[in-house]
């Protein structure tokens, strides 16, 4: 919302602290998805900890600054950077695509039907 080229800039103080709440609250779950001390959470933390600047440009600044650096900690998340250290010790798999899905009930319809015809008739 902030960062998109047609977007406009937020008219009030209360769409602002509104918007930076919400990045606020992102920036808290990448955190947890990320270990402790990575160079792209502590910058994007250094700037969730200052105040919100007063003024009509000062705001609107950090609010890109902030957005932008939420932006680079999820590029960082959604690499793969190292996550936090997990309890379980298993494979993690990945989630089957819509087609897959679909293949697999087709597959298993069709094997019902072939078993279906192959019962002799009573």
């Amino acid at each position: 919302m902030v960062l998109g080229e047609d977007s406009p800039l937020p008219g009030s103080a209360a769409d602002v602290e509104d918007l930076v709440r919400l990045l606020r609250g992102h920036v808290a779950q990448l955190g947890a998805r990320t270990p402790p001390g990575t160079p792209a959470l502590l910058r994007t933390q250094q700037l969730c900890s200052d105040s919100l600047p007063e003024g009509f440009i000062p705001s609107r600044v950090y609010l890109v600054r902030l957005a932008e650096a939420t932006q680079e900690l999820m590029a960082h998340v959604e690499r793969g950077g190292p996550g936090p250290i997990s309890v379980e010790s298993g494979r993690r798999w990945r989630k089957p695509t819509v087609n897959v899905l679909r293949g697999a009930v087709f597959a298993l319809a069709l094997a019902c039907l072939v078993f279906a015809a192959s019962v002799p008739r009573t």
